[in-house]
């Protein structure tokens, strides 16, 4: 028999084995090894920052731990970050098949599996090790941290109990009593069984004799027996034989009065004691249930505030998480969004602020060819497509939408008009734009040329993150490939774009001197669309007209002559979903900044210099 050592040194049975190590302080057992479980490994994407966002990582679940590296071959150099699992907190994404969110406290892992099956294994194997840790479940507590009740210990008293009584000693000393008892019970136990089995012997030798002594009586024959006495028919003298025969002090010598007395006394204390040992765990029991109850109130509560906390978090326009992207199942709502989207731009506005004088000291030298040499259509690929945007936007862009009822007036300051036309699609804000501008002092080529040269891009455009010459298709067509600043929560956008400069050959001596300059979107081998960005499709022109007022007397044309009659026209497909609201509230407020911090940059750059028409 299998058996644990008791405090006093004796020995308890299996079913009767007790684990006493822990305390009421400290309930909670050691949770076991995690090694039942095998590893897994693999490749998700992680989602590091709004910046950046999802990026693969190779991410490896041991031990009921999930950490993650930059690649797999750079295990050697340590993890990157890892959570225990044991009270993590693992959510499938409501609309996302590949994602699955993992959260502890106040971290929160968002990672995307390559497809749904995947995703599922990797939440199978996360499930594995919680409960190969022994969490996970409801009974957690319980198992983890609660008592021994009454009804387990008397049916089998698991030693994997967390029992305990550190807090004096009473139980386990009533328990070494009830040992004790129980050795001192069975020897007085066998005792009182040979005693029974030697009067149940003594019994059958004394039925014989009691049968000789009747058949001696009645032949009335004196009988010599063996211990040398005779019989004789005198019944008074056999009955004083044949008692003699059944003396109680006979049978081995066995006192069984005292025998029964010690045998009751016994019995009585082993009773007693456990009766003391159930009131102990009565008082117990109750002490682990208010305890339990307390850690269970504790528990509700907390849950209460994680999930208040939870709904305030989501409230928070600036939470950087991957739910509050631009999209139709953003948790953003639209005037978090405009909110979120005007504070960004702001921010932009002070930084480009405070460089802009440092942009105004460094003077480019651009040199501006004349106008015959951007007469010409060329010859390149997408000659023929230029051709025709150039003949569209002379032909409709150039039209008075002043009494269109479908054109709206948003903005009106000075000699600049800004139109709107709402147009939707699938959902996605397509509004075509109209901006009408005079600024005086400048032609319609220096306007032209300084927007379309890409070397001085950067010093009047703002939103522009960087952009390379895909390629050079002539003297006056390329093909600009450029990324926007990201406005959060947005989705960083990105445009491939054909831009041409020309000028429009006047059909008689009174059209004034026209210069145009167009951009539509393209495709091309070299700048394929990514992930990274949301490809934006454009179809944007600017026409520039000079008019010129005769200067006094024999004075030559001075800048305070010129006029420069502007036309600026935008269709943008933002290529993904954004609140309509916000996307028409942006494009008010930028596009006559824009407008009014071009035509000042040009202003800037041709005063003083020779006029160029």
């Amino acid at each position: 028999m299998n058996s644990s050592p008791l405090p006093n040194g004796k020995q308890m049975s299996d079913n009767q084995s007790w684990n006493s190590s822990g305390s009421e302080e400290d309930l909670e057992a050691e949770p076991g090894p995690h090694g039942g479980v095998a590893e897994f490994s693999g490749v998700l994407s992680k989602w590091t920052n709004y910046i950046h966002g999802w990026q693969d990582r190779w991410v490896v679940l041991k031990n009921n731990t999930l950490s993650y590296y930059k690649s797999q071959d750079e295990r050697e150099y340590g993890c990157r970050g890892s959570l225990c699992l044991s009270k993590a907190v693992i959510t499938p994404h409501e609309f996302d098949e590949c994602r699955l969110d993992i959260s502890v406290n106040d971290s929160v892992w968002y990672l995307r599996a390559m497809d749904p099956e995947h995703r599922n294994q990797w939440i199978d194997s996360i499930e594995q090790h919680r409960a190969e840790s022994g969490y996970g479940s409801e009974s957690s507590l319980r198992r983890h941290g609660s008592m021994l009740s009454l009804t387990s210990a008397t049916s089998g008293y698991s030693a994997t109990s967390t029992s305990s009584f550190k807090k004096g000693h009473s139980l386990r000393e009533k328990l070494a009593e009830m040992e004790t008892f129980r050795d001192i019970l069975c020897r007085q136990v066998d005792t009182l069984q040979k005693y029974f089995d030697a009067c149940a012997d003594a019994g059958c030798k004394d039925e014989l004799q009691r049968d000789k002594i009747v058949e001696d009586d009645e032949d009335d024959f004196p009988t010599t027996r063996s211990d040398g006495e005779f019989l004789h028919n005198n019944h008074n003298g056999s009955r004083e034989k044949l008692f003699q025969s059944l003396s109680t002090k006979g049978i081995n010598g066995i006192d069984f009065k005292g025998e029964a007395i010690t045998f009751k006394a016994t019995t009585a204390g082993i009773l007693a004691t456990l009766s003391h040992c159930i009131d102990l765990m009565v008082k117990r029991e109750d002490s682990w249930q208010r305890r339990l109850d307390k850690e269970t109130e504790k528990r509700r509560r907390v849950e209460e505030a994680y999930k208040t906390a939870l709904s305030e978090l989501k409230k928070k326009s600036h939470f950087g998480g991957p739910d509050y992207e631009e999209g139709p199942n953003s948790l953003i709502n639209e005037d978090e969004f405009f909110d979120a989207v005007e504070a960004a731009l702001d921010r932009q506005d002070k930084i480009e602020e405070q460089t802009q004088t440092e942009k105004s000291r460094i003077q480019r030298l651009s040199p501006m060819p004349s106008g015959d040499a951007y007469s010409t259509m060329g010859t390149h690929r997408f000659a023929e497509k230029v051709e025709e945007m150039v003949k569209s936007h002379m032909t409709y862009s150039l039209q008075d939408v002043g009494g269109d009822a479908n054109w709206q007036l948003v903005v009106e300051e000075g000699e600049m008009k800004v139109y709107r036309r709402e147009v939707e699609e699938n959902g996605i804000v397509l509004d075509p734009l109209k901006a009408t501008h005079a600024v005086k002092g400048v032609t319609g080529h220096e306007v032209c040329h300084y927007f379309w040269d890409t070397d001085v891009r950067n010093d009047w455009e703002t939103t522009v993150e960087n952009f390379n010459i895909v390629e050079t298709l002539s003297d006056n067509a390329i093909i600009v490939y450029q990324t926007h600043k990201r406005v959060w929560p947005a989705s960083q956008r990105d445009v491939l774009y054909l831009s041409a400069i020309r000028k429009i050959i006047a059909n008689n001596e009174n059209d004034p001197d026209t210069w145009l300059v167009c951009n539509f979107s393209v495709d091309h081998d070299n700048a394929q669309p990514s992930s990274r960005c949301v490809r934006a499709k454009i179809n944007i022109a600017m026409i520039c007209q000079t008019l010129v007022s005769p200067p006094e007397g024999d004075k030559e044309i001075s800048r305070d002559n010129i006029l420069c009659k502007i036309t600026y026209v935008a269709n943008v497909n933002p290529g993904g979903w954004a609140p309509a609201s916000v996307l028409r509230a942006v494009a008010k407020r930028e596009y006559p900044k824009f407008l009014k911090r071009f035509t000042s940059y040009v202003q800037e750059k041709t005063a003083g210099k020779p006029i160029l028409f």
